[in-house]
């Protein structure tokens, strides 16, 4: 049985996950949810204004009364900088899963800042959720997104063709990856 925990913080040497709150929303809007480099292999698309990324952020505000819900704001500690967030997109009750979605700002790319935050979630599903099994997909233009996951140790299972769309028309393959509570241990 999973212990839902919700979205507590955690801490790592360089960051700090945190629940948002609604003064990130500009932070959030300046940061990423703007940046074209971001959100073009994203399923969703730049946010048109401030406004929209506050009534997003109101929602998943929200979201939190679910113990469930898992949705971290990615924090500079050094900087007190927003600059990502990372999230469970999808909780599976009856196989104990989930899967991982993320993104940072293009400023923090290849510095190890995902990869840092995407092993203190999975650490966190593991140690205190109960989770079996968590998984990750990227659209396979993105190959930086898939060395995050293999540098957190997850294993590839597989891509599927076009599984995911942009717009109406845009197909792109999804390449999924996953790392099981086992092998999480045996590490």
């Amino acid at each position: 049985m999973l212990k839902h925990k919700g979205t507590n913080k955690i801490e790592t040497e360089r960051l700090i996950l945190r629940r948002f709150n609604i003064q990130d929303a500009e932070g959030m809007y300046k940061s990423w949810a703007t940046d074209k480099e971001v959100t073009k292999f994203l399923s969703w698309k730049t946010h048109e204004n401030v406004e929209f990324t506050k009534y997003l952020l109101n929602n998943w505000i929200d979201a939190y009364k679910n113990e469930s819900t898992y949705n971290w704001v990615i924090e500079i500690k050094d900087e007190k900088q927003v600059i990502g967030n990372i999230s469970a997109v999808r909780v599976n009750e009856l196989n104990f899963s989930c899967e991982i979605g993320y993104c940072i700002a293009s400023k923090y790319w290849n510095k190890g800042i995902t990869t840092e935050a995407m092993k203190a979630v999975i650490d966190y599903m593991f140690k205190e959720v109960g989770f079996n099994r968590v998984v990750a997909l990227y659209d396979t233009n993105n190959q930086a997104s898939g060395k995050v996951m293999i540098k957190s140790n997850m294993q590839y299972e597989g891509t599927f063709r076009q599984a995911g769309v942009r717009g109406d028309k845009e197909f792109y393959d999804l390449a999924q990856y996953a790392i099981l509570r086992e092998d999480y241990f045996a590490i």
